[in-house]
Formats: C-alpha cells, sequence, structure tokens
C-alpha cells in the first residue's frame, strides 16, 4: 500500500482539526499539533477519529486506512468494506471483478443504484457505460471545483470535462477509489480525498466553485448548517457554491413523507426542506442565494441519462425536463419541483 501523495496535496490540503498545514512524517501526513492522517495508494484518508461520523461507511473506511488486516478478503484492492452497498451487492461486486469483463468499473455498477433511486433499479449489476450528466455550470476554463459527495466521481468528471479543475471529496474510500479509476478510465484529470464535509481539510479560500448533487439532503439540518460554514470558508471571493437539495413541496416528495406519515427522518433518510428556509439558511451561512428547479418526479433525474432508460421512465424524464424549461419563464413552477438547486456567491468582502 502505497503512501506516496501529490504535491497538490501537501500545498492544498490542511488539517479538518486545526487548519494547520500538512507535511509527510512516515507516511502519514501531519500537522504540527501532531494529528496524522493515512495515505491509501496515494489517496489521503482526513477522516476525524474524534468526532461521531454521519455515516457508517466513513468509520470503515477510517478503520481500513490505519489497518489494511481490515480489508474484505474478497477483493481487498475494491475496498468492499468501505461501500454503501449491501452484501448481496457486495457479492455482486466481487463476480463482476473476477469475470473482468466488463465496461464500466464494477464498483460503479453497483453504487449507480444510489445516483438517481428509482429510476436507476434495473441497472444495478449491468451498466453498460458510465452516466456522465452535463454539470450546469458555466465553462471552467482551469477554474478549481469541489464536489463535496462526489461518491464515484459522476460529477467531477462531468466538471472535469467543462474545463474545470476539479478534486471530488467522499467519506467512502471504496468509492473514492473507483471515482479514481473512473476518471482514468474516461480519460480526464481528477483528484480525490477521503473526507468528511462537516470538516473540509482544505485550506481557506482554495475553491472558485463549490457543487454538491444528493449529498447533503441525507444530513441532519444542524450538519448541514456545519457544511454550509465550510463550503464558504473554502471559497475563494466572489466564489459560487452549487449545491442540491430536495424540496418539501415537490410531488414525489410529498410522496415519500406520507409513506413515512411525516415522522422525524432517520438515519440515511433524505431531509426535505421548505425552498424559504433553503434560501435563508444558505444566504446566511454563505452568501446571497438564489433557487432553480433540477427536476421532478424524483430527485437525481438527468437528461444525459434518458438512453439508459425504459419507455415509461423516459416519460418521466421528458415531463420533468419539460417543467424544468417552464420554471425558467414561470418562476413560481421550481417552489414544485421535487429537487432544487441553490446557488450561493460568497461576498468578495467581508
Amino acid at each position: 500500500m502505497s503512501s506516496a501523495i501529490d504535491s497538490w496535496y501537501l500545498e492544498h490540503l490542511a488539517c479538518p482539526r486545526d487548519g494547520g498545514g500538512l507535511a509527510m512524517e512516515r507516511g502519514k501526513l501531519a500537522c504540527a499539533h501532531g494529528h496524522e492522517y493515512p495515505v491509501v495508494d496515494g489517496i489521503p484518508v482526513m477522516l476525524r477519529g474524534d468526532v461521531t461520523q454521519t455515516i457508517p461507511l466513513a468509520e470503515m473506511s477510517l478503520r481500513r486506512a490505519l489497518d489494511p488486516t481490515a480489508a474484505d478478503p474478497r477483493a481487498p484492492g475494491l475496498y468492499l468494506e468501505s461501500l454503501g452497498i449491501d452484501e448481496h451487492e457486495k457479492q455482486g461486486v466481487v463476480e463482476l471483478a473476477a469475470r473482468g469483463a466488463g465496461a464500466v468499473d464494477p464498483v460503479v455498477s453497483y453504487l449507480v443504484g444510489a445516483t438517481s433511486g428509482y429510476m436507476y433499479k434495473e441497472l444495478i449489476g449491468n451498466l453498460r457505460g458510465y452516466p456522465i450528466p452535463d454539470i450546469r455550470l458555466e465553462e471552467g476554463r482551469g477554474r478549481t471545483l469541489l464536489d463535496v459527495g462526489c461518491s464515484w466521481g459522476r460529477w467531477s468528471v462531468a466538471a472535469a470535462r467543462k474545463g474545470y479543475d476539479a478534486v471530488g471529496i467522499d467519506p467512502s474510500l471504496g468509492a473514492v477509489m473507483a471515482a479514481r479509476r473512473t476518471a482514468r478510465a474516461l480519460g480526464v484529470h481528477t483528484r480525490y480525498v477521503v473526507g468528511d464535509a462537516r470538516y473540509l481539510p482544505f485550506r481557506d479560500g482554495l475553491f472558485d466553485v463549490v457543487f454538491s448533487y444528493s449529498v447533503l439532503q441525507h444530513m441532519a439540518h444542524d450538519d448541514v448548517r456545519l457544511v454550509l460554514a465550510q463550503v464558504a470558508r473554502v471559497l475563494k471571493p466572489g466564489g459560487l457554491s452549487k449545491i442540491q437539495m430536495a424540496s418539501a413541496f415537490g410531488v414525489r416528495s410529498l410522496y415519500h413523507l406520507a409513506r413515512r406519515r411525516f415522522r422525524p427522518p432517520r438515519a440515511f433518510d433524505v431531509r426535505y426542506w421548505r425552498p424559504g428556509e433553503l434560501r435563508r439558511e444558505f444566504a446566511r451561512l454563505i452568501g446571497a442565494s438564489t433557487l432553480s428547479a433540477d427536476c421532478f418526479f424524483g430527485l437525481g433525474l438527468q437528461s444525459a441519462d434518458a438512453a439508459m432508460m425504459g419507455g415509461a421512465k423516459r416519460m418521466i424524464l421528458g415531463a420533468s425536463n419539460g417543467l424544468v424549461s417552464l420554471s425558467r419563464t414561470l418562476a413560481p413552477v421550481a417552489l414544485l419541483a421535487d429537487s432544487l438547486y441553490i446557488e450561493s456567491r460568497r461576498p468578495r468582502s467581508p
């Protein structure tokens, strides 16, 4: 397990505990206060061991990074123990990897199930190509972008293709390794870090853009506020954040809330926010904020995925796209979207 590391990380990472710079010491990244972070095959694992994790796979990622003997023996190089999939799906990953003939990384073939919810159920284990969407940002022209909660790297790749110098961060070591393999397979340059969005391990004012999709909607409201404060910190003055969240007023959102009898969310349940609440909190913690519709009738529907969907799902996608277009001229329609984008601009001066 190599601890060699790209010099970019040494120049731009910071200790997630105290914000100090880092140096390589005995194969680990260490700050002046003695906090250490392992490096796994060139990937910095910047998770804090002194806080409660938001998701169990973060605990497994940290354990595996510190103790290689914690690897799942079926496929140690795939970091199965740190993937957010069930045991049946892990066995499917092992079998796909053993066959070695697929066009898609075996881990991605199963992680895709969490990419767009019910729209991708039939694709789990059967993916024939990488579903890379169009990221709704202007051309990057070399600007820096952080993809918070990157998972297998879908949006990081989309950003890199649009000209951004993209960095992805995720608490799953296995997902980050899959993201790196995916980027290499698709011929794009990206970097990845294993870390916690509540304690971003980057220096202040590093990124022009911070992007996040289908991540914060799973976090408790107080954790989201911690993340937003960190987003503001790592953005350059005048920098932009674009973050997807689930709205409480969407048709499918209301359906899911009714199914769980409007009980408080538990574990990895989606947290539904009211649009006005989103605008206020993002504006307070980052800067002036606007809302726009991402999609209707679900979370994660992307036009680029149409070729992978059956006829009924393409119809749902088409209806969603039509309403998104309508919302651009009739603003109140956006308030009925299931999935919203919140764009926030960090002030240029205090």
